[in-house]
């Protein structure tokens, strides 16, 4: 955030997109405080607008630091032109915050990225995108619903007992399945949907707005179908954080609640129960461009 110009609607558009990534931790670094003569009173508005806001979208940890990129003012170390702030430098501040309980670790999900076969050999690659699977796990491969069990979960570095998310591995299975790319492993008590319609929150990309029925490829996990924007239920106003409704295109850099069809099954989950597999971004089939990306609400 630029010391001078405070909580604009870049600040907005960017920290509701961040709550969309259920991204848990933010720093916001006020910058520029050198050309502000290092004020606490124009740091402490920031911040008191920062927090009005987004008191609208929920975020669970938020740190403000004010910072002079030009000069070095608390990125590294301390700065003694702002001995009202106690709160330590953006570095300390980014290697001290804890990350590694965001990973989902209840929902087994292992959307496979490559079939490896040799003599007397057939694997799948992928990461581990959900829970924890081990040797010997009941598992259902999706779509087609076939059941067996893990017999091997193999790296670089040898066999393993267990792997958990953001593990890339090579599984093996019990029963000889015909499985490719784009298919998903999932626990067999703990499954994704799968559906050919659901709702998404979109943030739109291109310069061209985004209108109802056209067909798009949608990329989800390792997956590729064909899909269309069946319809625009809502927009969100950036200024206000409000929806709007009877909205007719989304334009580049709009948000929106859309419902979408696709041409296949895919498996998904809501976005705040699993990333990997709640997450997706569609592709312009013609110029294939990527134009929105998208978090799964239903």
């Amino acid at each position: 955030v630029d010391a001078r110009n405070g909580v604009i609607e870049q600040t907005r558009r960017h920290t509701y997109i961040a709550s969309l990534l259920k991204i848990k931790h933010i720093i916001v670094a006020v910058n520029k405080m050198d050309l502000v003569d290092y004020s606490e009173e124009q740091f402490n508005k920031i911040k008191k607008d920062f927090l009005e806001m987004s008191s609208k979208i929920g975020i669970e940890d938020i740190r403000f630091i004010p910072i002079s990129a030009l000069k070095g003012d608390n990125v590294v170390d301390d700065s003694e032109r702002t001995p009202w702030y106690t709160g330590g430098a953006l570095l300390s501040n980014l290697e001290s915050v804890e990350i590694s309980n965001d990973h989902d670790l209840e929902n087994g999900r292992f959307p496979i990225q490559r079939v490896i076969e040799a003599e007397d050999f057939k694997g799948f690659g992928g990461r581990v995108d959900g829970g924890i699977i081990k040797v010997g796990d009941e598992v259902v491969a999706l779509p087609s619903g076939e059941t067996t069990t893990i017999k091997s979960i193999e790296t670089m570095d040898g066999k393993i007992e267990e792997a958990f998310p953001p593990m890339s591995v090579v599984v093996t299975l019990n029963e000889d399945l015909d499985l490719s790319r784009g298919e998903l492993l999932a626990k067999a008590d703990n499954q994704p949907k799968s559906v050919t319609e659901f709702t998404a929150t979109l943030c739109w990309m291109n310069k061209n707005a985004l209108v109802p029925n056209n067909k798009y490829i949608l990329r989800h996990t390792s997956n590729e179908v064909s899909a269309e924007v069946a319809s625009i239920d809502d927009k969100l106003d950036i200024n206000t954080m409000e929806s709007l409704n009877d909205v007719e295109d989304l334009k580049m850099n709009e948000i929106g609640k859309v419902t979408i069809k696709t041409s296949e099954q895919v498996m998904i989950d809501a976005y705040t129960k699993n990333r990997a597999t709640g997450s997706l971004i569609l592709i312009d089939e013609e110029s294939n461009e990527t134009v929105a990306a998208g978090m799964i609400t239903a």
